[in-house]
């Protein structure tokens, strides 16, 4: 089973596969498409493109930024919209996982890379969604929620 891991961001996504034989996640891109562009069209037709047909190709997870006590912030409450206007237009479930860390994480990998501010900025994001796909992989306690398609 694959897994795309989408690091929902205000201008940049972050996408990351990941594959439950392997349990191996990897950075795969970015989208930049602001997430309040279109009312959030542009960004769900853009992440729709990265979207397997097939439902049983791949799993969707997406980072929810909860706070650190557990709370579901404004952040979370507008990633969770999203996740489900995109279940809904892919027919497709979302999962939603706990995303807390995955930049610091992505920070930390790149600390030592030699990459000047702004190329590393445009790395976080991809490698943050990598974190994601192997906090869902090792951590079944990650999982906050699945979002099913509406109707």
């Amino acid at each position: 089973m694959r897994i795309l891991a989408i690091d929902l961001g205000d201008q940049r996504t972050g996408l990351a596969r990941a594959d439950r034989i392997t349990n191996i996640a990897s950075p795969a891109g970015l989208v930049e498409v602001p997430i309040d562009h279109d009312q959030g069209n542009r960004l769900l037709d853009a992440l729709k493109a990265h979207i397997t047909p097939e439902p049983m190709d791949a799993e969707i997870i997406i980072g929810m930024p909860l706070n650190m006590d557990d709370t579901i912030g404004p952040r979370a409450k507008l990633v969770k919209a999203f996740a489900q206007r995109l279940s809904d237009s892919t027919n497709r479930p979302i999962i939603l996982v706990d995303e807390r860390r995955t930049s610091v994480a992505a920070d930390g990998k790149m600390s030592q890379t030699g990459l000047t501010h702004k190329q590393k900025k445009m790395r976080r994001d991809a490698i943050a969604a990598a974190a994601i796909a192997d906090a869902y992989l090792s951590d079944p306690d990650s999982i906050i929620e699945t979002l099913n398609p509406a109707g």
